[in-house]
């Protein structure tokens, strides 16, 4: 098992810390809802500078754990800098889109199948929702690019099993992902999906792990990998760093590697 898995705890109290976001994120709704799973969600959303003052259509990046992408004040365990990362350098702009866990439904949400340990999987109702209610309500209301190619999902640890999925279900939906430290050993059955699935993905794909994150963590990330790769035609890239933990703070440096990878 991953040694260095962790999962969020419900009602957390944690000292008051000053926020670190952007001035250019700002927070969707706080309560927004999840139709598919009859719950309702804080979503975040991240604006390049110079938003407001042009006619540009842009990329779209959506991430899970919102929490912890643009502000240390909400993170578990630190922030991903995000938004610090896109205020400071000159490569092709993206909005971002963060939806916040579930806290105790984090397991499930980012779970596509049902597990003894961690009970019903919802994520393909969580995914449904991505698709179904957030991407037309962000489409709606900004300036966004709507094509598959400019259309992309990332997360870490369960955030990563998800974000494989969603490309997996909805191939014609996402032309990229970032799959960081993903716990496939909670959902074996991903593979299966790989193999049924995987030929319809078109895209690029990021894949990464740490060596310091276990030592099931490179061999089942290198198992997706070496499946997809058998079957898909698309850019896949995986990344295996000697240091590398299963934190925050290692999903920060890492970012602006993918995303310069992604985008150019």
């Amino acid at each position: 098992m991953l040694t260095g898995f962790y999962s969020f705890a419900q009602n957390e109290t944690k000292p008051a810390i000053k926020s670190s976001a952007s001035g250019n994120v700002i927070i969707i709704d706080t309560a927004f809802g999840i139709p598919q799973l009859q719950r309702s969600r804080k979503i975040w959303i991240y604006l390049p500078a110079g938003y407001s003052t042009s006619k540009k259509k842009y990329p779209v990046l959506y991430m899970h754990d919102g929490q912890n992408v643009f502000d240390s004040a909400t993170a578990y365990a630190g922030e991903w800098g995000v938004d610090e990362f896109l205020d400071s350098v000159k490569l092709k702009e993206s909005i971002v889109v963060a939806i916040d866990n579930g806290l105790n439904k984090r397991m499930n949400e980012y779970n596509p199948y049902d597990s003894e340990r961690f009970g019903k999987g919802e994520g393909g109702f969580y995914v449904d929702f991505l698709v179904k209610t957030l991407k037309p309500y962000i489409e709606k209301k900004y300036r966004t690019k709507k094509c598959r190619k400019s259309r992309f999902i990332a997360g870490s640890s369960m955030g990563g099993l998800i974000s494989l999925y969603a490309v997996l279900k909805y191939p014609r939906v996402f032309g990229g992902a970032g799959i960081f430290s993903p716990a496939f050993w909670v959902a074996p059955k991903i593979y299966d999906d790989i193999q049924s699935k995987g030929r319809k993905v078109k895209g690029k794909l990021y894949f990464y792990a740490g060596k310091q994150e276990g030592e099931t963590m490179v061999p089942y990330m290198l198992k997706a990998f070496e499946a997809l790769t058998s079957v898909s035609r698309s850019k896949i890239s995986t990344v295996i760093r000697d240091e590398g933990k299963h934190n925050e703070a290692t999903w920060r440096k890492e970012f602006p590697l993918f995303y310069e990878w992604l985008l150019k």
